[in-house]
């Protein structure tokens, strides 16, 4: 994930059950206030909550976001954000994916649902 990787989103652990992966607070990723930008959040979550489906994806299939949601609860000024990605639902047309976004003492600052379609392989 080329846009992920130029942001400076790690993936620290991955399996079909669950997808650790983290961004760096940087002044370059920031609203005024110095306040973690909710772009910057939301591509953290989606990078993770993609990875996820991709390793739940039947064999030779692909995958596309169709829909993902983002609630903030608190914002993040310093530190080192943190998701933890996991599968509700894999079915055989859509797999939905709940991220839990945490700052570093482990507090809440936000909350990712996303549904990806699972694309046939082409011929």
């Amino acid at each position: 994930m080329p846009f992920a990787e130029a942001l400076g989103v790690h993936l620290t652990d991955a399996t079909p059950q669950e997808v650790r992966a983290h961004l760096d607070w940087a002044p370059q990723h920031c609203t005024a206030g110095g306040v973690l930008h909710g772009g910057a959040v939301m591509t953290l979550a989606d990078a993770a909550g993609a990875i996820c489906a991709f390793l739940n994806l039947p064999e030779s299939a692909g995958t596309a976001t169709t829909e993902s949601k983002t609630n903030f609860f608190r914002a993040l000024r310093d530190g080192t954000l943190h998701a933890v990605s996991r599968p509700l639902h894999v079915g055989r047309t859509s797999i939905t994916v709940q991220t839990e976004l945490l700052d570093t003492a482990g507090r809440r600052i936000g909350h990712t649902t996303q549904t990806q379609a699972v694309l046939e392989a082409r011929s």
